[in-house]
């Protein structure tokens, strides 16, 4: 049995400045930060550094941080997905063997469509007794919203967050909802995301962003979307229908 503690902390989407007083006390705390690094074509370390990773070194020493391959884009070879998990969940649990608390380092929030929920399912498996624990982060929803000047939700308004990998039928079948949509992961389907806010009429007040926070950053007006690929970690917030009046959702 294990008495170490496995911390998801959540780092925002990019912007060193948005990781959170606890996130940056987490890391410094922790023995060792992982990272989650994207996989090669062979499955090793693709040398690329994430955007977790470039946050973290912001506060933390690169000594400090262990480098950890995880196919995070694969949905196509559901093998290779699996054994990415599985190694990346042995590497964190030799680490826990030797460490008493290990930080795994998330853009975003722990508990919102996050690589951390998988490894910590594998470790609790693996290394009964560990501690799990999570520091929530900044997600790109808000950033966005806070960039653009788009509000998310007023009164009695829903929110619904749609992940696009899911598809865009998905994403159209919220659009026709009463509520404010943010859609995740769509910008290699940017062409029908865009055909959705058409036939739904959530065109116009529709806001899209990448990168946010970085030297690449880009926010733009969705009307602007002609069909070219996008950015995979664009965020996209379509407001809730609106008559101007204030308070008019309470």
């Amino acid at each position: 049995m294990s008495s170490s503690r496995l911390i998801g902390v959540g780092v925002g989407p990019g912007d060193p400045e948005l990781v959170t007083v606890k996130g940056v006390n987490a890391l410094r705390a922790a023995d060792v930060v992982v990272v989650p690094v994207m996989a090669a074509p062979d499955g090793k370390d693709g040398g690329e550094r994430g955007r977790a990773e470039a946050t973290v070194l912001h506060y933390v020493p690169a000594e400090k941080v262990v480098r950890v391959v995880f196919a995070l884009n694969e949905r196509s070879d559901r093998g290779r997905r699996e054994a990415a998990w599985d190694a990346a969940g042995e590497r964190v649990a030799q680490l826990l063997q030797t460490h008493d608390a290990v930080a795994f380092a998330t853009i975003g929030d722990p508990n919102v469509y996050s690589t951390f929920t998988y490894l910590a399912q594998t470790i609790a498996e693996s290394v009964p007794g560990t501690v799990v624990e999570t520091v929530p982060g900044i997600t790109a929803m808000q950033d966005l919203a806070a960039r653009s000047g788009a509000v998310l939700t007023e009164g009695t308004e829903p929110l619904t967050l749609v992940p696009v990998t899911a598809g865009a039928a998905v994403l159209k079948d919220a659009l026709s909802g009463p509520g404010t949509v943010v859609a995740y992961k769509f910008g290699r389907q940017a062409g029908e995301v865009a055909e959705a806010l058409r036939e739904t009429g959530r065109l116009d007040d529709a806001v899209w962003g990448s990168a946010l926070g970085l030297e690449s950053e880009s926010i733009r007006p969705a009307a602007e979307i002609d069909g070219t690929p996008l950015p995979y970690l664009s965020t996209l917030i379509a407001p809730a229908p609106r008559d101007g009046g204030r308070g008019g959702k309470l």
